[in-house]
Formats: structure tokens, sequence, C-alpha cells
């Protein structure tokens, strides 16, 4: 069995722990639980970093919970928050709840010693009355420990309510409970949940005399100092209905070579020295992007399915000539959609291409693809002209066996000449 802490170390995902983890963790399996933000009803690519941080914990032998915040999610985390977030109904935190559950299935293995579990606070809160909760386990902190923490701090100017205020005293108890009923004696999130993670070692202590841990991963960020995650288009989420399966797997393949080492060792499974040995088969030829491609192609599959990753791999050849025909009409009209985006557009009678539609007249008169009948025959008998990246001659007429997903014909001039002709 792994150590946890020495995994994490070589993986670059250390940044804090209390005295004594290490320790802690030479002593045999531990139980230890990361808290997701059901404010979403899917988790963004920035939640990896703590996914993947249970996912290292089991993998080193160790018994990961998952708390789903179904009661904090009603009250809102104010850490590096600079307003009060809008608070959710019962309703939608449940849906947001399956939703994610779904999704942390993916990751973590839900069977054997070390089994996975997936807790809900709201099933210990939803009992306690307010009176109770500020009786036994209010008066265990001071409002002085609570205002010295940072995310109480930073609100101090704009201000903060008091319900954002108690939120570190409901984290904390959350901890408590877990270790008093589930054995659980480390809590685990990033660097800006330091806070909120030690209030409840801090709670645990002068509830029971308990002792436990805390430990924190580094914010992940790009080399360039940008938000990791964040695109202009917004997040990157791992639901396919928000971000499609293509645009998760180009996300990941468009990272930098300067980023690409130290994102492998956080989202990837893999050991050490495969690790090293693709980062020097990678230096050796970066604009291979071998790296990327290990990493865009683990992470797709687990998220999605090995079916999505082979679309999306189909799918990035398009545009660099490369994908054969037939993988060009396997795609379905979301990915080409995505593929495309950008790429000139018309909408072309169906009936016309049922009947046949000469390739001239739909370059020209159907689309506007090319200006003229004249361009479009000289371009023709250059051999430039491509459907669905099969070159066709002057005399070829479009058919229904053309159409991609019954709907879409691509057009090509040349290697990188694109218009998608939408067929309706």
């Amino acid at each position: 069995m792994k150590n946890f802490v020495e995994e994490l170390k070589w993986r670059n995902m250390l940044h804090d722990m209390t005295p004594g983890t290490e320790e802690l963790f030479s002593q045999g399996p531990v139980s230890g639980y990361i808290g997701f933000d059901p404010t979403a009803d899917s988790l963004g690519i920035g939640n990896m970093v703590q996914v993947m941080t249970l996912t290292h914990f089991q993998r080193t032998g160790n018994k990961p919970i998952a708390l789903v915040g179904g009661a904090t999610g009603m009250v809102g985390d104010p850490s590096g928050k600079s307003a009060e977030r809008n608070l959710l109904g019962v309703d939608q935190l449940n849906h947001n709840l399956e939703c994610q559950k779904k999704q942390l299935e993916k990751f973590l293995d839900f069977e054997g010693a070390n089994a996975a579990q997936i807790v809900n606070n709201y099933d210990w809160f939803k009992e306690m009355g307010f009176l109770e909760f500020i009786r036994d386990v209010g008066k265990h902190l001071s409002v002085n420990y609570m205002m010295a923490k940072d995310s109480v701090k930073n609100r101090l100017e704009t201000g903060m309510s008091f319900t954002e205020f108690s939120y570190q005293l409901i984290q904390g108890y959350d901890f408590y409970y877990l270790w008093k009923h589930m054995g659980c004696n480390i809590q685990m999130g990033g660097s800006d949940q330091w806070g909120n993670i030690t209030t409840g070692t801090e709670l645990i202590r002068r509830m029971e005399s308990g002792n436990v841990s805390a430990l924190t991963t580094p914010l992940i960020k790009k080399a360039d100092g940008t938000k990791f995650g964040k695109t202009e288009g917004g997040n990157i989420w791992l639901d396919p209905m928000r971000t499609s399966p293509y645009k998760f797997y180009q996300f990941l393949l468009n990272t930098a070579d300067a980023d690409i080492g130290n994102y492998m060792r956080v989202f990837s499974t893999l050991g050490r020295e495969e690790i090293e040995s693709i980062e020097a088969e990678h230096n050796e030829a970066p604009h291979m992007r071998l790296a990327q491609k290990r990493m865009a192609a683990e992470l797709t599959a687990r998220v999605h399915s090995s079916q999505d990753l082979k679309k999306a791999e189909d799918a990035s050849e398009v545009l660099f000539g490369r994908a054969t025909k037939e993988a060009l009409m396997a795609l379905d009209e979301a990915t080409i959609l995505d593929v495309f985006e950008g790429v000139p557009q018309a909408k072309v009678s169906k009936s016309a291409v049922e009947a046949g539609c000469d390739i001239v007249n739909l370059l020209t008169e159907q689309t506007g693809f090319l200006a003229s009948n004249g361009e479009a025959r000289r371009a023709l008998k250059e051999n430039s002209i491509s459907i669905n990246k099969s070159k066709v001659a002057p005399d070829y007429s479009a058919t229904s066996n053309d159409l991609i997903d019954g709907k879409y014909i691509l057009l090509q001039r040349g290697k990188k000449n694109y218009f998608l002709a939408i067929v309706e």
C-alpha cells in the first residue's frame, strides 16, 4: 500500500496539512472525506482536483467519503466569494445532488474493503433544531476565532450575513459527525478551504478532545496565472449536456506545454515512471502533443465513455484533414455543430437534395459557398472540391446519401476552406 502523503507530494498536490498527518497514514488505512458544493447539477472540471484527490486517496488503500452538501448548499460557502450567493430550494438541491452522485461514481469504487461512500449532510441536519445547534455546537467556538478566518476577514468591508458567517461552524460539525459516527479522521479540500477544515478539527478537539487531521491541495492555475477550468465560453462541465465530450476533449487537448506535466500528475491515475516517460517522449516532439492526447483520452473516457472518446478523437481529426469519410459520416448532430462552430453555414432545401442537386448549383445558388458558376467549375476542374472529405467530379450530384446525421453536408475547397450545408 502506497503512502497517500508521499503520493500527493510527487504529484505536486500537497499544499498544507496539520501536524501528525504523515504519522496517521503510516499507521494503516485511513477514512477521510471531501465536501462538494451542490449549487449546480454538474461538477465542473475545476472540481476534478478534489475528485482526483479522493481517487488517489482510495488507490493508496484508504476509504474515501464524498460529502454532498444538501444542508450547506442551503447556506452558501463564503470562501473565495466577494458577494453572497443566491440560496437554492430543496427540490433544486436534491436534483443537483443526484446528478453529482452519478458523476462521482465514475471515479470511485463502491465495493471492496475500502469501498467509497457518498453522504449528504442534510441527513443529520434535518432533525437538528436551531436552538439545539447553537447550544451544543456553537458554544464551543468563540466569535473571535471565527472572525480570524480569511473567508470572514476578506468580507468584512463589503459585509456578510449571519447565514454565511455560520457556514464554517456547519462544515465543522460535518467533520465532527463523520468522525463520531463513521470513523472519519481526516478532511481534505482545496487550499481555500483551510479555514473551514481547521474549524472542524478544532470543534472535534473542544467537543470531545478528539485528534483528527486536515490536508489541503493547491488551487490549480495555468502557467499564465489564469484560473484552470474557465474559458471564454464559461465553465467546462462534466455533464455532456452542458459541455459536449468533443469540447471537453478539446479543452484538455489544448493544454499548454507549460501546464501539461503538472496536469498529468493531478488528473491521471498513471504512475510516476509512466508519466515521466510520456513527458520525455513529449519533449522530443512537442508538436505531436503526445502528453495532451494521453491525458485528454484518459479523462474523456473516464468522465464520458470510451465510445465518446472515439467520437471526439475522430471529430478532432476532421478539421486537420486526416479523418476518413466514414468517421465524418458517423458524427452526431451535437458533435458536428461543435466541430464546425464558426464555419460558414447555409440552409439548403431538402427536396433539392432528394431530387439530386447538381454540384455547381449546390456550391453557388443553394449555399453561396462560391461566388459564381464559373468559379465553381474552375475549382471542380482543379479537383479542389470535396463533399464530406471525398473529392468530387464536375458531373457530381448531391443526394440523400450524402447527408451526415440525416441533415448536414460538409463542403470543402482545398485543405482549410470549409462550409456546412444544413439540409432541411
